[in-house]
Protein backbone atom coordinates (compact mmCIF):
# COMPACT_ATOMS: atom_id res chain seq x y z
CA UNK A 1 0.00 0.00 0.00
CA UNK A 2 2.72 2.45 0.92
CA UNK A 3 4.48 1.38 -2.28
CA UNK A 4 1.34 2.54 -4.65
CA UNK A 5 1.17 6.02 -2.60
CA UNK A 6 4.95 6.43 -3.21
CA UNK A 7 4.36 5.89 -6.64
CA UNK A 8 0.86 7.78 -7.12
CA UNK A 9 2.89 10.59 -5.77
CA UNK A 10 6.10 10.33 -8.37
CA UNK A 11 5.61 13.13 -11.33
CA UNK A 12 4.31 11.41 -14.73
CA UNK A 13 7.57 11.65 -16.56
CA UNK A 14 9.31 9.62 -13.50
CA UNK A 15 9.10 6.10 -15.59
CA UNK A 16 12.53 5.42 -15.08
CA UNK A 17 12.30 6.45 -10.99
CA UNK A 18 9.63 3.85 -10.09
CA UNK A 19 12.09 1.22 -11.92
CA UNK A 20 15.28 2.42 -9.54
CA UNK A 21 12.95 2.16 -6.74
CA UNK A 22 12.13 -1.60 -7.77
CA UNK A 23 16.23 -2.76 -8.32
CA UNK A 24 16.75 -0.69 -4.76
CA UNK A 25 13.87 -2.76 -2.94
CA UNK A 26 15.13 -5.93 -4.62
CA UNK A 27 18.49 -5.22 -3.43
CA UNK A 28 17.25 -4.65 0.34
CA UNK A 29 15.20 -7.69 0.31
CA UNK A 30 18.29 -9.53 -1.20
CA UNK A 31 20.29 -7.85 2.17
CA UNK A 32 17.51 -8.97 4.71
CA UNK A 33 17.56 -12.60 3.50
CA UNK A 34 21.71 -12.61 3.52
CA UNK A 35 21.86 -11.52 7.08
CA UNK A 36 18.94 -13.20 8.55
CA UNK A 37 19.11 -16.57 6.65
CA UNK A 38 21.77 -17.27 4.60
CA UNK A 39 24.79 -15.92 6.83
CA UNK A 40 23.74 -17.90 10.43
CA UNK A 41 23.33 -21.36 8.03
CA UNK A 42 26.59 -20.86 6.52
CA UNK A 43 28.09 -19.90 10.51
CA UNK A 44 26.21 -23.12 11.91
CA UNK A 45 27.49 -25.16 9.10
CA UNK A 46 30.87 -24.10 9.79
CA UNK A 47 30.86 -24.98 13.43
CA UNK A 48 29.16 -28.22 12.93
CA UNK A 49 31.90 -29.27 10.20
CA UNK A 50 34.69 -27.85 12.93
CA UNK A 51 32.73 -30.38 15.80
CA UNK A 52 32.86 -33.21 13.79
CA UNK A 53 36.45 -32.55 12.82
CA UNK A 54 37.63 -32.24 16.44
CA UNK A 55 36.35 -35.74 17.71
CA UNK A 56 38.38 -37.67 19.41
CA UNK A 57 38.48 -41.52 21.24
CA UNK A 58 36.37 -41.00 24.63
CA UNK A 59 33.96 -38.26 23.71
CA UNK A 60 30.43 -38.91 24.17
CA UNK A 61 28.38 -38.17 21.02
CA UNK A 62 24.56 -38.36 20.01
CA UNK A 63 24.00 -39.47 16.59
CA UNK A 64 20.63 -37.75 14.25
CA UNK A 65 18.90 -41.17 14.81
CA UNK A 66 19.30 -40.09 18.63
CA UNK A 67 21.54 -42.66 19.84
CA UNK A 68 24.36 -41.92 22.36
CA UNK A 69 27.70 -43.47 23.25
CA UNK A 70 30.93 -42.85 23.31
CA UNK A 71 33.71 -42.93 20.78
CA UNK A 72 35.74 -45.71 20.37
CA UNK A 73 37.77 -45.50 16.83
CA UNK A 74 37.62 -42.87 14.47
CA UNK A 75 38.62 -42.81 10.84
CA UNK A 76 38.50 -40.39 8.03
CA UNK A 77 35.29 -40.94 7.22
CA UNK A 78 33.19 -43.18 10.05
CA UNK A 79 33.30 -43.36 14.00
CA UNK A 80 32.93 -46.43 15.94
CA UNK A 81 30.37 -45.73 18.91
CA UNK A 82 30.02 -47.64 22.29
CA UNK A 83 26.16 -47.93 22.82
CA UNK A 84 26.76 -50.33 25.77
CA UNK A 85 28.58 -53.56 26.94
CA UNK A 86 29.89 -54.96 23.68
CA UNK A 87 27.27 -52.75 21.44
CA UNK A 88 29.43 -50.99 18.54
CA UNK A 89 28.37 -49.16 16.33
CA UNK A 90 29.68 -47.65 13.20
CA UNK A 91 28.29 -44.12 12.48
CA UNK A 92 29.10 -42.22 9.15
CA UNK A 93 30.77 -38.79 10.55
CA UNK A 94 28.47 -36.70 9.23
CA UNK A 95 25.22 -38.27 10.58
CA UNK A 96 26.72 -37.04 13.89
CA UNK A 97 24.70 -34.23 15.45
CA UNK A 98 26.56 -33.60 19.01
CA UNK A 99 29.58 -34.29 21.19
CA UNK A 100 28.80 -34.18 24.99
CA UNK A 101 31.17 -34.64 27.54
CA UNK A 102 34.36 -33.78 25.58
CA UNK A 103 36.89 -35.54 26.97
CA UNK A 104 41.05 -35.38 26.66
CA UNK A 105 42.38 -37.93 24.42
CA UNK A 106 42.50 -41.48 25.61
CA UNK A 107 46.13 -43.11 25.51
CA UNK A 108 45.99 -46.17 23.25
Amino acid sequence: MIITLIQQAAPAGGAGTAVGGQILMLAVIGLIFYFLLIRPQSQRMKKHRAMLEAIVRGDEVVTNGGLIGKVKKVTEDEVVVTLGANQDVKVVRSMIADVRNRKSAAND
